[in-house]
């Protein structure tokens, strides 16, 4: 519990701005007709944004050149804490949608972002679930949405070191026929899931895509592997760089 006294800090200094941005999320979530996508997802990023800020996290963005400029494609990234997901949706200059496990986003504020975004959410323990899910998503990114998922499920105190993928959650992406952009995020766990007080700064790095003929003949394990690889090279330069890391390893 104390290594997430700072997120702690997040819900604790919170309730009067989610006093009034809950129930408007709530009705904007409920009257779809009245607000535009574009005005949704501005609510939700506001609701972002104040997260980022009460958790003292700044985060510096790379790469965004790598993102296409039309069209749907599908993030994969490297998952770390509670910050992950606010950090790539800042970063993400367009609407980002997500995919969530029904507890994280069962959440005050999560729930209300996730489904401003048009976020999507699955069970572990719901196989059929998951398959459906992943289709709707899969269609969704044909159609020209932008989907993130964090292939390894979940975190634990793995930091700046990767866990391992789950191949199931890059059928989707198979499916959609739209470009891969594999995502490092680099201190990401610095801001919620640590005791240590004071200003944090995270890093995302948006990485080269990976386009349908690139992948196209590949399995489920084989994309996995090839996404895993371009993130793993990527975090192990940013260790590489890092005074800290140094310090450990010596």
């Amino acid at each position: 519990m104390a290594k997430r006294l700072r997120f702690f800090y997040v819900v604790a200094s919170s309730p009067i701005f989610a006093f009034f941005m809950i129930p408007i999320a709530n009705y904007m979530n409920r009257h779809p007709e009245k607000f535009s996508e574009e005005k949704r997802y501005k609510c939700a990023m506001r609701m972002v944004r104040h997260m980022a800020k009460k958790s003292h996290t700044k985060t510096d963005t790379f790469g965004l050149d790598n993102l296409p400029k039309d069209g749907g494609y599908t993030l994969y990234s490297n998952h770390q804490g509670k910050y992950d997901a606010l950090g790539i949706m800042i970063a993400h200059e367009k609407p980002l949608s997500m995919l969530w496990e029904e507890r994280s986003a069962d959440r005050p504020m999560a729930r209300q972002v996730r489904d401003l975004a048009k976020g999507k959410t699955i069970r572990m323990d719901d196989y059929k679930g998951q398959i459906r899910v992943l289709n709707e998503i899969a269609q969704e990114v044909s159609e020209g949405r932008k989907f993130l998922i964090f292939p390894e499920g979940g975190y634990k105190d793995n930091r700046n070191f990767l866990q391992e993928f789950k191949s199931g959650c890059f059928m989707a992406a198979l499916k959609s026929k739209r470009p891969i952009i594999p995502v490092a995020i680099y201190d990401s766990w610095r801001a919620m899931d640590t005791a240590v007080p004071g200003k944090v700064r995270t890093q995302v790095h948006f990485l080269e895509p990976i386009t349908e003929e690139q992948y196209a003949n590949m399995k489920k394990k084989d994309l996995c592997e090839l996404v895993k690889e371009r993130i793993e090279a990527k975090m192990q330069e940013l260790r590489d760089m890092d005074p800290r890391m140094k310090k450990v390893q010596a």
